[in-house]
């Protein structure tokens, strides 16, 4: 099964919906942050459950930390007196991680780039554009290139007989080696590029009767798709496609995107910091603190070497504000718990002491 096509799919069934690609994204952000909510209400609730116990969690360290193997197992009663899942905190960061694979999979795409590479939203000039890159311009009937290209077919095909039959959606087998150049490239002059015969989806007797094939190629170098005509000479489909030069350009769109990122990601983890427990342990109070410093310190660096998609990114941007407002929102939930609680629980002095008998 083709993910990347599918999250295609799905991105124009609501692009054509709500009538821009950015926008779509936008909507798919909201509905897997929607079917995350209640992962991410468990995982709210185990960090802040995780702050409440931690000064119990380590007494019970110092008190059995000359028996690792005690320690351990009054560790695990000890979640399960108070029903805490130490792990519950991940799930939501394991669920996303995929998803944000996928997208970028998807958005890095020929697929996309013939569909919706020239696309735009609000100050963004290309939803497929990286902060440094040579995007070319689909459409326009020239590669650009510089030296290499990286091409690939599409995946179907419209080919022309010599009994002037026309085959409308013939399938391409493995489009990413189905096109190659030929000769060597030099930008301004026509470019070479043959197409193999035998990854048109068709039996051998049509295959002779072949006169010439019309099929999308795109080049991953600088993301642009074009129409290109192949015509038969001998056993060989062949094509001239006009080049020019590529221009790398830096895009400031995309920069100003990773500025949002960053500063969404920044207040975002602050409103979760001040959402947990304010009895936190100092040390682990500093280690969140200095890891709210860091890690966006970290991604940026990270963002700057590797090539995210402005719409990559634009999913990010989206998804640090929905968490931010998911948190208050859910803080607020908790905090209503709480106060219409009517157990009682084992105050902290009675916990304090049970532990540090069990430890004498």
């Amino acid at each position: 099964m083709d993910f990347t096509a599918l999250t295609i799919q799905f991105l124009k069934m609501i692009a054509d919906m709500v009538g821009n690609w950015g926008l779509a994204i936008i909507v798919l952000t909201v509905i897997i942050r929607l079917a995350l909510w209640p992962a991410n209400v468990s995982q709210q609730k185990s960090m802040k459950k995780m702050q409440e116990v931690q000064p119990r969690i380590k007494l019970i360290q110092e008190r059995y930390k000359s028996n690792p193997e005690m320690m351990q197992q009054k560790m695990m009663e000890f979640w399960k007196e108070n029903k805490v899942n130490p792990m519950s905190g991940c799930l939501p960061m394991l669920i996303q991680l995929p998803i944000f694979i996928l997208l970028y999979s998807a958005l890095m795409s020929p697929m996309f780039i013939e569909q919706a590479g020239n696309a735009n939203f609000l100050f963004i000039k290309r939803l497929d554009a990286t902060i440094r890159s040579n995007a070319g311009l689909s459409g326009d009937g020239n590669f650009q290139v510089d030296g290499f290209v990286r091409l690939q077919s599409g995946k179907f095909a419209t080919v022309y007989l010599k009994d002037g039959k026309v085959l409308n959606d013939v399938k391409i087998s493995q489009p990413q080696k189905a096109v190659s150049v030929q000769g060597d490239i030099t930008a301004g002059t026509p470019m070479d590029i043959k197409l193999q015969i035998d990854s048109l989806n068709l039996n051998f007797s049509t295959l002779n009767s072949i006169e010439k094939v019309e099929t999308k190629v795109s080049n991953a170098q600088t993301r642009e798709t074009e129409d290109v005509t192949f015509k038969r000479e001998g056993d060989i489909l062949m094509a001239q496609v006009p080049t020019i030069k590529a221009a790398e350009q830096i895009h400031f769109d995309v920069i100003l995107l990773l500025v949002l990122f960053v500063l969404t990601m920044v207040l975002m983890q602050k409103i979760m910091m001040a959402a947990q427990n304010t009895k936190q342990d100092p040390s682990q109070a500093a280690i969140q603190k200095s890891m709210t410093t860091v890690m966006p310190v970290m991604i940026t660096v990270t963002f700057l070497f590797v090539p995210i998609p402005a719409g990559v990114l634009l999913y990010l941007v989206t998804s640090n504000i929905f968490q931010i407002f998911q948190t208050v929102i859910i803080n607020r939930q908790i905090e209503n718990e709480d106060k219409n609680k009517n157990l009682k629980k084992p105050s902290e002095a009675v916990i304090d002491a049970k532990i540090s008998k069990e430890g004498e």
